[in-house]
């Protein structure tokens, strides 16, 4: 028995020990240990990000730790089920953030930050108390955002009399077939109009309804007799001999992909509205809005602390946003909401981006990103099925009847809580 009591005391010596490193191995009150940032920038894509926090430190005493991963969702489902999750972790998902705040992981945001919280990117959600009673609260602040809807060219491969070859990657590690997903969502934008893809993507439409964009998609894909086979599956960005950026390839003209792919670019690739690709976009459903699918990079608070709400002030803050465009390369600047600043002269990307920004009328958060993850990862397997025979019909019937079982699943388990996914982009 003393025997096993010891063993019991070493255990729970060495699970403390794990959990203090998880913690980030600090000691002292919430607001005197280093408070950590966890996020989705790796590769070098952090750097000017973590310039950024330096330069906060020097004003706020706080010691900040960025940890970037490829593999957020897991990451921080780890963290939280060991009891050590981030101060505050950034993710690109409402989806995600939702599922989080059902659960009790994020806290809401006071008054002081929850003006930050700009739409499309940050809408409320409305969350049932254990006695019934809901409330409605604002969770977490877009930080950074980027602009989809775009194609991307070198001047040459644009000329009027020639069609586009269209660059072809689903492959992105365990969230392979986002790239598709893109697709068909920015099709069913343009198509259909903001009001029918907010419907959509908020489960209030049925998915045998998105039929013909998946075919319009198909035939893009196969024009002039290719076949996207294995190529489809390729990484969306690194190439098989190292470098990055499909249009690098060789073999492809014209890329749809956000805002972020400029970085792997030159001053000769630049962006145009997907819409100008598309015959008959501008359609009387769409009103005659310039519309625009976003994507964004959200903070949320997981470990409350005022040094927490402190830094999420601060990273929303025009000082943070311009420490951090100051310290990126000219081609990969962040976009914020209502603009970026920077003494840095922007690539040509960067500002033909922007300028596309400010022509926006209407801007709808990426539809994938705000569904359930279920019916999110639903998607992404049902793409890269598609992409393998995007011609064959019976394929196509039962994978919309396979994601319309899901998003009926999600519907009952009154999943679907977001709503607001589109805004005027008037003043971004």
């Amino acid at each position: 028995m003393r025997r096993r009591r010891g063993l019991r005391v070493l255990l729970a010596g060495v699970l403390f020990a794990v959990w203090a490193l998880a913690a980030g191995g600090c000691s002292g009150s919430p607001d005197e240990r280093t408070l950590v940032v966890l996020g989705p920038w790796t590769d070098g894509e952090e750097k000017p990000f973590k310039e950024a926090l330096k330069a906060m430190e020097k004003k706020t005493g706080h010691s900040y730790v960025y940890k970037g991963t490829r593999s957020l969702r897991e990451t921080l489902v780890a963290q939280l089920q060991a009891g050590a999750p981030p101060d505050v972790a950034i993710l690109n998902s409402p989806g995600e953030l939702v599922e989080y705040v059902k659960a009790g992981d994020v806290h809401w945001l006071p008054e002081r930050v929850a003006g930050a919280a700009v739409p499309p990117w940050a809408p409320t959600v409305t969350v049932t108390g254990p006695n019934g009673g809901a409330q409605t609260r604002a969770y977490w602040v877009p930080i950074r955002v980027d602009l989809k809807s775009l194609v991307w060219s070198r001047a040459d491969a644009d000329a009027e009399d020639a069609d586009p070859v269209w660059c072809l990657g689903m492959g992105s590690g365990a969230t392979s077939g986002w790239p598709g997903t893109d697709w068909l969502e920015d099709l069913i934008l343009q198509r259909s109009g903001p009001d029918a893809y907010e419907d959509w993507a908020t489960g209030r439409t049925e998915w045998r309804k998105t039929a013909p964009l998946w075919r319009e998609w198909g035939r893009m894909m196969t024009a002039d007799g290719r076949s996207p086979g294995t190529e489809a599956l390729a990484d969306f960005e690194l190439l098989d001999d190292g470098r990055y950026g499909l249009l690098n390839r060789g073999d492809c003209t014209h890329e749809h992909q956000g805002s972020f792919i400029r970085r792997h670019y030159g001053d000769d690739v630049l962006p145009r509205p997907t819409s100008e690709y598309l015959d008959g976009a501008r359609s009387a459903a769409q009103g005659g809005e310039n519309a625009f699918e976003v994507s964004g990079d959200m903070a949320a608070v997981f470990r409350a602390s005022d040094a927490a709400w402190d830094l999420l002030g601060r990273l929303t803050s025009e000082e943070a946003r311009t420490s951090w465009a100051n310290a990126a390369q000219a081609g990969e600047r962040p976009f914020f909401p209502g603009g970026t600043t920077s003494s840095v002269p922007p690539s040509p990307g960067t500002q033909g981006v922007q300028d596309l920004f400010d022509s926006a009328g209407q801007i709808c958060f990426d539809a994938s990103d705000a569904m359930p993850p279920t019916l999110r990862d639903a998607f992404h397997r049902a793409v890269l099925e598609f992409v393998g025979d995007p011609g064959n019909e019976a394929l196509l019937t039962r994978l919309l009847e396979q994601l319309e079982a899901e998003r009926k699943l999600q519907v009952l388990d009154n999943s679907f809580v977001l709503d607001d996914l589109c805004a005027n982009a008037v003043g971004e």
